[in-house]
């Protein structure tokens, strides 16, 4: 098969096709990522192949625009959305879309894939597959309260466009295929086919570190690389402050060399280093606090760790609901808790204390590990296009 990856240029909804991109590429199959530039980064990282379509686009924009200095998203009730209310999120990509389906339509046209696999939200990818006839599949980057009210939301606006190219309406997926455990999984979120999710949060060096035997016990703090550009830092300085004053405990903090001299103080009990594949020392872990990042969330499950979620925006509120909800941490998902060194270091202490959040956990991990791998899932696309 010829097969095109497409998804929305973050890299983060990006990621999780990458190892179904190595498994096609394993059993003989030819893969093609396109996209616009903001992801392929991520894709040659991997070693996966690129066709750049359009120009970079500032996924950051509607976040910060007219965001005052020095205050977070959450500070200011921006970006929280919950409840099921995903237009004003989703409206984004709608716009996307219909500035970038001719570009990929043409590209698509003369590359003739077999089959495409992209993320819920590239609208386009739908578009490229009814048009050539060709099955498409929508790969959820983890829990995904967004994905099927997006396109629902796209097949009620797209009408004009889609007669324009000659199709009745928005094509639905052939197949929906999810990464995250089904018991984590929002309970709206159509049937689809499970597809185990395996840890790979770009490439990296493992750090001396980590190999070194842990001071205690080990708190991974990982935070992506969006909070501190989202004037993060305070964030970054109240976990580190809320987690010195938990005895026995190593901290490890993940942060980019640009922002270390924002901090204020950095104790010895913490360590704040750059970047890594948190894959890479998970397994020397014993909690994890982050921002809801699909990537993290669903690497801290497949370690089967405890989880402190402090949610920033969007959909990452509901991560943090769903963590809690199954009883593999919890979570802080107001400003003023957030800023609050005390809040934190309780939410930490508990989760490392209370042995039922650990066992939740492992319930995760173990669950994870029974769900088919991407190389078997290769085997059901293939069925598609048989």
């Amino acid at each position: 098969m010829r097969v095109l990856i497409m998804g929305t240029p973050v890299s983060t909804h990006f990621a999780p096709m990458i190892p179904l991109g190595w498994a096609l590429r394993a059993s003989g199959h030819e893969v093609l990522v396109a996209g616009q530039p903001d992801i392929a980064g991520a894709a040659h990282a991997a070693g996966l192949s690129t066709a750049i379509v359009g120009d970079y686009f500032d996924a950051l924009e509607p976040l910060t625009a007219n965001l005052p200095d020095g205050k977070r998203p959450i500070e200011v009730g921006r970006i929280r959305v919950r409840d099921g209310h995903w237009d004003a999120v989703n409206k984004i990509w709608l716009i996307h879309c219909r500035y970038m389906v001719s570009r990929y339509l043409e590209f698509a046209r003369e590359w003739r894939p077999d089959l495409i696999v992209s993320d819920p939200l590239e609208f386009s990818a739908l578009v490229v597959g009814g048009v050539l006839g060709v099955p498409t599949v929508s790969h959820r980057w983890g829990i995904d309260p967004s994905g099927n009210p997006g396109q629902e939301m796209a097949r009620r606006t797209m009408g004009t466009l889609m007669g324009r190219i000659g199709l009745a309406e928005l094509p639905r997926p052939a197949l929906v295929l999810d990464p995250c455990p089904p018991s984590l999984q929002v309970p709206e979120a159509p049937a689809s086919q499970p597809e185990r999710y395996i840890p790979f949060n770009g490439t990296g060096s493992l750090p001396d570190w980590a190999l070194a035997e842990p001071r205690g016990r080990r708190i991974c703090v990982s935070f992506g690389r969006l909070t501190a550009a989202l004037n993060g830092i305070p964030l970054f300085q109240t976990v580190i402050d809320g987690l010195s004053q938990i005895e026995d405990t190593e901290t490890i903090v993940t942060l980019e060399p640009e922002y270390r001299d924002q901090l204020t103080s950095i104790p010895d009990s913490v360590r704040v280093v750059d970047p890594v594949p948190i894959n890479l020392f998970l397994g020397t872990c014993d909690a994890v606090v982050h921002h809801g990042g699909a990537g993290t969330t669903l690497t801290s499950c497949a370690f089967g760790l405890p989880q402190v979620v402090l949610p920033g925006v969007a959909d990452m509120f509901v991560v943090a609901e769903r963590i809690q909800q199954v009883g593999a941490g919890r979570m802080l998902d107001e400003a003023e808790t957030q800023n609050d060194p005390a809040a934190v270091r309780d939410a930490v202490r508990a989760v490392l204390e209370d042995p039922a959040h650990r066992k939740s956990a492992e319930q995760l991990r173990d669950e994870i590990k029974e769900m088919p791998t991407p190389a078997d899932v290769v085997t059901v696309l293939e069925g598609l296009t048989a």
